[in-house]
């Protein structure tokens, strides 16, 4: 009824004989109303060619059609190598996955109907994207974004920011600012500290780039920037989790196109400063912060902690100066007391040694705490008295200070006029009795002693210091130096 076989090119000729079949053409689509072709191809996957036939149709392809294909297998996740036409061993294994997900035969070399599949689905998919390639001329940044899904919002430099457009959830910002590398590293711990960028996920740095990558059961972003010539360029994506099989499609678009277009970077006096940036919010997006912060004491050289044991039970994470994080080696909600030891080395300016006598009631005395770790991240000296040697109700293993403190304050130190740590502010709770106020809790080195012994203390936390008096600037110097903020985060 059809007459003579022209197809598959190769094959055996059934009678009358075909005429010679012309040379094979292209069969890459660029209609995605290909779609119909395509739902009738995946339900009822069939070979239309043997490879070899497939090798052939393939070979009269142009570059910018294989381009094409590798674009495609790049949407769909199976293809990460450069878009060059080559059909190396990277695109032959991506080839191989696609036809593995859609349940053809996996032979690495796709045939033309296959190649119609992709193309087809592939162009209907970005089309609901609407890629637009941008050049943002202030930033000197071009990239293809879905328009469909953003939409201009503002500068806030370094940062352009794109807004979610008809309820897509995506926000975007294009980072672009003078910078080196130590400029590119701050930028690394800024991004993580943003409420949109979940913990979880893998990070990766270097001198000269950054990725990072977060998700969580709500949201999801990526980040990366790398430092040129004297500028940093980068973007940040963040999308809802429900959207993730979409949005990295759309990453993996953005990723390729993204590109600087010379040494223009955003101007910082493009808008004003406002107290909303200064309070710590990068691009209108919240920091993350932590869920409370008390102070603590360096008990030796290594960077082990003394703190109040309440302000670290439970937490998620905890941090010393909001940067290197530390983990809990001893609790004793007994004694209110907790030792924790950094992850990382640190280099305490100076240490708390523990005094060999208590000071009697009375005696002026100095505590020092970040009483307000926002607006003044640093620590705050205060003039205090011994009121007691014992605790509300005359309880042992504890002293009463006449102090104004804050909840920063728990769990910093109280020195004597030598330097000598004489107790760990506490807090004003003992046996479910308040203290009135201006009144608060020590923990004497009497009880510190042993935990700190306990916990491997490296310093001789007992080791006598001398009955000099420090001048008023030594005094300050070993305070302060010996503090360290302490925050716990969810």
């Amino acid at each position: 009824d059809h007459g003579a076989q022209f197809w598959p090119i190769g094959a055996s000729a059934a009678a009358p004989a075909a005429a010679p079949p012309a040379a094979p053409q292209s069969t890459l689509s660029a209609d995605p109303q290909t779609d119909a072709a395509t739902d009738a191809v995946t339900d009822a996957p069939a070979p239309d060619e043997t490879p070899a036939q497939a090798r052939a149709s393939e070979a009269v392809l142009t570059r910018d059609e294989k381009i094409a294909l590798q674009q495609g297998l790049q949407w769909y996740g199976h293809y990460d190598g450069g878009l060059d036409g080559s059909f190396g061993p990277a695109t032959r294994g991506a080839m191989t996955a696609w036809q593995s997900a859609m349940g053809y035969q996996a032979t690495g070399v796709l045939t033309s109907l296959q190649r119609l599949v992709l193309m087809g689905n592939y162009q209907a998919e970005t089309a609901a994207f609407g890629f637009e390639t941008i050049l943002e001329a202030e930033a000197g940044i071009e990239i293809a974004l879905p328009a469909a899904m953003l939409e201009f919002d503002r500068f806030d430099p370094p940062f352009v920011r794109y807004r979610d457009k008809d309820g897509s959830g995506m926000q975007l910002l294009l980072i672009s600012e003078l910078g080196d590398e130590t400029i590119l590293a701050g930028l690394y711990d800024a991004l993580q500290s943003l409420e949109a960028m979940p913990a979880a996920g893998e990070r990766g740095f270097d001198r000269a780039s950054f990725v990072i990558n977060g998700a969580d059961d709500t949201r999801a972003a990526f980040a990366t920037a790398r430092a040129s010539k004297g500028t940093i360029k980068g973007f940040m994506l963040i999308w809802p989790a429900a959207q993730s099989d979409a949005a990295q499609r759309a990453l993996g678009i953005m990723r390729a196109s993204f590109r600087s277009t010379g040494d223009q970077v955003l101007d910082p006096g493009l808008v004003p400063l406002d107290e909303t940036v200064r309070a710590g919010v990068i691009a209108g997006m919240e920091v993350k912060q932590p869920k409370s912060r008390i102070s603590g004491i360096f008990v030796d050289r290594s960077g082990l902690v003394v703190t109040a044991a309440e302000g670290v039970a439970g937490c998620g994470k905890i941090t010393l100066d909001t940067a290197t994080q530390a983990e809990v080696v001893t609790l004793d909600t007994a004694t209110g007391a907790a030792v924790l030891r950094p992850l990382s080395p640190v280099a305490p300016m100076a240490v708390g040694r523990l005094a060999t006598a208590s000071a009697p009631a009375g005696a002026k005395v100095l505590m020092a705490g970040y009483s307000l770790p926002i607006g003044l991240p640093a620590p705050v000296l205060t003039q205090a008295e011994i009121a007691s040697l014992t605790g509300p109700s005359g309880e042992a293993g504890l002293i009463t200070l006449a102090a104004h403190v804050t909840p920063h304050d728990l769990g910093g130190p109280v020195l004597d006029e030598t330097g000598a740590l004489l107790a760990m502010l506490r807090g004003t709770q003992a046996q479910g009795k308040t203290l009135p106020q201006g009144m608060t809790l020590g923990l004497p080195a009497a009880s510190l002693g042993p935990m700190l012994a306990g916990a491997g203390v490296g310093d001789a936390p007992d080791a006598p210091l001398g009955g000099a008096a420090l001048s008023p600037d030594a005094l300050n110097a070993a305070a302060t130096g010996m503090t360290v903020q302490v925050a716990c985060w969810p």
